[in-house]
């Protein structure tokens, strides 16, 4: 996947840059199990500010790492990178309720085929959204994250569906960690060895030093594993995961570490052999399922989103003309290892919701009416070329049900006495 779009004036800096960015501040934030996708809440966050205003704008802009004006562009490049990757797929939905206006200059810049309306049936519309939601993923993610309710005007979502096989399965077994949180508890262990030893590595960091895994699957995608001190927080962890990934943060490789406790996990030790061989690498992990749901709204300064979730005006007038503020926006996300390979999925969903200011009928205006009640005549033409297609005159309407009409004429009143 290669994005060139350039972001905020930075030499050489692009959308993928700004998403890590995102995954980075986003993961110092994190306390416990979980999973998310920056990736996911990204593209919606630069469509809004495509059609922001004010300080809303601004706030999306700072969030994105990128100038408003630019978003919308970097945002198209960037889905149609994902579309791309082989073993990713990737959606963009948008659904509008029937009622509001959208500007038709910020619609078209959405990618082509995402634009659905939902009307005041929420059920069904609800069915809808949350049959797209599992679609996309494969089913990992059953359901849209937010939920419609009557003051919703939109709901602008991503799907992120990714999957790959190891290129070398791991062998499954009990695993009995005999220290740590996990001590005297029975896992479901996997173990591989290879002789690339340079798969794993140390990273210093002003925190503390991180141990890092890469495991290849076979379809360009790879899951990288990474352990901090014991003193570390998750978020450490996590954010220094981010710059080992994009290779900010350099990573001392395994094959050339000297004998011994090197990192956290990671010891080099010699062991006899009945013959040379190379170094290896030997590799115990657990399989896991972590699944987890994100009220972005609660970390409204970290997505842009503190200004625009102020119902008391609106802040998209390049959305529509109706006044609009940030309802509800949320990502539900699941991530699966096993021997054999990782699946993983995210949908993400912002619902703007009506806001103060909807225009008020201060004005009167003058009601023509008119009534059909004998006989007339009736003409259908093609509006371009005025081909009159079908002509008639009308003498006998089609008569009211005598049954419809006696249960349309209530009973007289009782007589007194």
């Amino acid at each position: 996947m290669r994005v060139e779009t350039q972001t905020d004036g930075r030499a050489g800096s692009s959308a993928v840059g700004a998403v890590n960015a995102l995954a980075a501040r986003w993961a110092a934030t994190v306390q416990d199990g979980t999973a998310f996708s920056a990736a996911g809440v990204w593209p919606l966050l630069a469509f809004l500010a495509d059609g922001a205003a004010g300080p809303a704008r601004a706030e999306l802009a700072g969030a994105l790492g990128m100038l408003a004006e630019q978003a919308a562009g970097a945002a198209r490049d960037l889905l149609a990178g994902l579309a791309s990757v082989s073993g990713l797929d990737a959606a963009l939905g948008l659904w509008a309720h029937h009622g509001l206006p959208l500007r038709e200059e910020w619609r078209a810049g959405l990618p082509a085929g995402t634009h659905g309306v939902f009307g005041d049936d929420l059920v069904t519309a609800q069915e809808r959204l949350d049959a797209w939601a599992a679609e996309r993923t494969g089913g990992l993610v059953e359901r849209m994250p937010v939920t419609l309710t009557r003051e919703a005007r939109m709901v602008l979502a991503s799907a992120l569906a990714l999957r790959t096989e190891w290129r070398q399965p791991f062998s499954e077994g009990p695993l009995r960690p005999d220290a740590g949180p996990w001590q005297g508890r029975t896992l479901r262990g996997l173990r591989r060895r290879s002789v690339r030893p340079d798969r794993v590595g140390v990273a210093g960091t002003a925190d503390g030093f991180v141990t890092a895994l890469t495991v290849p699957g076979d379809n360009g995608i790879d899951v990288h594993l990474v352990l901090g001190e014991e003193r570390m927080t998750p978020g450490q962890v996590l954010a220094a995961g981010v710059g080992i990934v994009e290779r900010s943060l350099p990573l001392s490789g395994g094959g050339a570490l000297p004998h011994g406790h090197v990192g956290p996990g990671l010891h080099v030790e010699q062991q006899p052999a009945l013959e040379p061989e190379p170094k290896t690498l030997d590799v115990r992990t657990v399989a896991f399922e972590v699944r987890a749901d994100h009220g972005l709204l609660g970390l409204p300064g970290l997505f842009g989103l503190t200004t625009a979730a102020d119902v008391r005006a609106g802040h998209f007038p390049g959305i529509s003309a109706y006044p609009l503020a940030v309802g509800e926006a949320r990502q539900s996300a699941v991530a699966q290892f096993g021997a054999l390979g990782f699946r993983a999925a995210a949908v993400t969903a912002v619902m703007p919701r009506a806001a103060a200011g909807v225009p008020e009928y201060r004005y009167e205006t003058t009601v023509v009416r008119v009534a059909f009640d004998r006989p007339f005549g009736f003409l259908a033409a093609d509006r371009d070329s005025r081909l009159v297609l079908m002509a008639g005159w009308v003498t006998e309407p089609a008569p009211y049900p005598v049954g419809a009409l006696r249960r349309a004429v209530p009973p007289p009143p009782p007589r007194a006495g």
